[in-house]
């Protein structure tokens, strides 16, 4: 039940506090609808999800007492520690702006918060190199654009609501691929919901979160071992059932798989999807399985080792507050942070003298916090950072704000073969700025391509795709559609011209033989390049190929 609330004169710390709260709870309950929005049909991080996920720490300012400046200032830092995705950075960068416009102000009136919403809207813009215009960019400066600024901040809040929603109905007609797929942009719809849940507090009716309160009795957690969580990754999914499984009985299969798969199973089906729950030693194995029978309609993976570790250390020092990892001096010259996914990817950047890892890529995006912690415990006065992700590099890029004792340097690395042939030029020998110069021109002499499947119905490039076809991608662009991965392999054929290099990571949904298959098929078809097979063990990519 809500507390009643005055409606404000001018915002508050407390008051924009309970703005940010009502915000994040309207987004999150909406997650799944921006999800849906999605254009195109490869599995990748997801809109909603990134944005709720920047926006989680706002049940940290329940209570806040301080100035608006002050809670300004701590609602910028949490929310860019806890940004995921590319999305969920420009939404943080937003908040960082709205930190400056309010700078020393105990609270605002009207005229004060239209200036903090330029200065969010020009920090957003900044972080993208080239903005376009259809995007989330666009719905943030229609606020901005008002003909008349009311001084009663709910009719402000009530016009930026408005416009905001005039301005996303046409975001299709700015953006061809939004009219083709016929959507709105779903970065655009998250940022309404976030402007609807600061009027509904400004009306005295903030928004709740749709889940449960979590303020429970707090189970004693120091009874357990961390080291004896025998399958440590807790795994959730829904799928949704592709036409061939939705008769009774025809997913018995899959519900053995994930019952030999782990423990503290659950697993719920209905005529259109499948819900599981399980803690597994490998999620990617579960995902890979999973995708045979539908598509992946939400995906969650947590590390329960870390979960717990987390908390004995809170409970040890019989505070609430987080403790930080243990961090590494720098004393090494150089050291190396890579986001991969699947154990075979891993292993090849430790060959190359990666020391630390954080797990994610397509679906699953670390937060810039997650980042930090990976640099903060390499021991190395200079540190590179390899996102191998488009959806990740604007999140590599705020490491350095977080980090003093070291020098932290991003190669923009989009993908896996991106990341690997950026490395193999490094030389010990140079000097920093010699070898970021080096890797970032590697990074233009690999060409990587990708198979996976559609997550979704869709249309790309003029062409229909069923959910449950193959997609080939091209420097991460949907470039053919197949229905099968054969055929996929086929149309790949002409990328291969003057190819020298080839590495082919074959994923956890492929077989070894069937893996040895398709380099038969590559070396009969390009005899003149050197070709290097790799058992990658990324899940939903089928096959992830270098060529240089």
């Amino acid at each position: 039940m809500n507390d009643a609330i005055n409606i404000p004169a001018v915002i508050s710390g407390t008051n924009y506090a309970g703005m940010i709260r009502s915000a994040a709870n309207a987004l999150y309950n909406q997650k799944e609808l921006i999800n849906q929005l999605n254009v195109y049909p490869v599995p990748d991080g997801d809109t909603g999800s990134n944005m709720s996920m920047t926006m989680k720490p706002a049940s940290d300012l329940e209570g806040f007492s301080g100035t608006l400046s002050e809670c300004a200032d701590k609602v910028a830092s949490m929310f860019l520690r806890a940004a995921r995705g590319n999305s969920g950075v420009i939404l943080s960068l937003f908040f960082r702006g709205l930190a400056k416009g309010f700078k020393g102000l105990e609270t605002a009136d009207s005229s004060a918060v239209m200036t903090a919403f330029e200065y969010g809207v020009k920090e957003a813009y900044k972080a993208v190199q080239y903005p376009r215009e259809g995007t989330i960019l666009t719905v943030m400066r229609s606020c901005t654009e008002l003909e008349h600024v009311d001084s009663d901040l709910t009719v402000l809040f009530g016009d930026m609501c408005r416009t905001a929603a005039d301005m996303l109905e046409k975001t299709p007609d700015m953006l061809p691929v939004l009219k083709q797929a016929g959507v709105v942009d779903s970065g655009g719809r998250g940022f309404l919901e976030i402007l609807c849940g600061m009027h509904a507090y400004l009306l005295g009716s903030p928004v709740e979160s749709t889940v449960a309160s979590e303020k429970q009795q707090k189970a004693d957690f120091s009874v357990f071992d961390t080291a004896d969580i025998e399958n440590p990754y807790c795994t959730e999914c829904i799928v949704t059932k592709s036409e061939a499984y939705r008769e009774e009985g025809s997913v018995e299969k899959f519900r053995q798989f994930v019952l030999s798969a782990g423990d503290s199973v659950v697993f719920a089906e209905d005529t259109e999807i499948i819900k599981i729950h399980v803690h597994t030693k490998d999620p990617g194995k579960v995902l890979s399985e999973a995708v045979k029978y539908g598509s992946l309609y939400t995906v969650k993976v947590e590390n329960m080792q870390n979960q717990h570790s987390e908390l004995l250390a809170g409970e040890d020092t019989g505070s609430e507050t987080e403790q930080a990892p243990a961090f590494a001096e720098p004393t090494e010259d150089y050291g190396f942070v890579a986001v991969t996914m699947g154990d075979g990817m891993r292993n090849v950047f430790e060959d190359l003298g990666v020391g630390s890892f954080v797990s994610g890529g397509q679906t699953m995006n670390p937060s810039t916090e997650q980042l930090v912690e990976a640099v903060m415990q390499t021991p190395a006065k200079t540190v590179y950072l390899f996102p191998n992700n488009a959806n990740i590099c604007m999140v590599a890029e705020q490491v350095a704000k977080f980090v003093e004792d070291r020098k932290v340097v991003v190669i923009p690395s989009v993908s896996v073969p991106q990341g690997i042939s950026a490395l193999m030029q490094f030389d010990p020998d140079a000097d920093a700025d010699t070898n970021t110069q080096t890797m970032r021109e590697a990074l233009k002499a690999v060409k990587t391509l990708d198979m996976t499947y559609a997550a979704h119905d869709s249309t790309v490039n003029g062409e229909k795709v069923v959910c449950g076809q193959i997609l080939g991608l091209v420097e991460h662009k949907v470039r053919y559609v197949a229905d099968s991965r054969n055929e996929c392999l086929e149309k790949f054929l002409q990328e291969f011209d003057g190819a020298s290099f080839v590495t082919v990571f074959y994923g956890s949904d492929v077989s070894e033989a069937e893996a040895n298959e398709t380099l038969a098929y590559l070396q009969n078809n390009i005899p003149d390049a050197e070709i290097a097979l790799l058992a990658g063990g990324q899940p939903l990519y089928y096959y992830v190929i270098s060529v240089e």
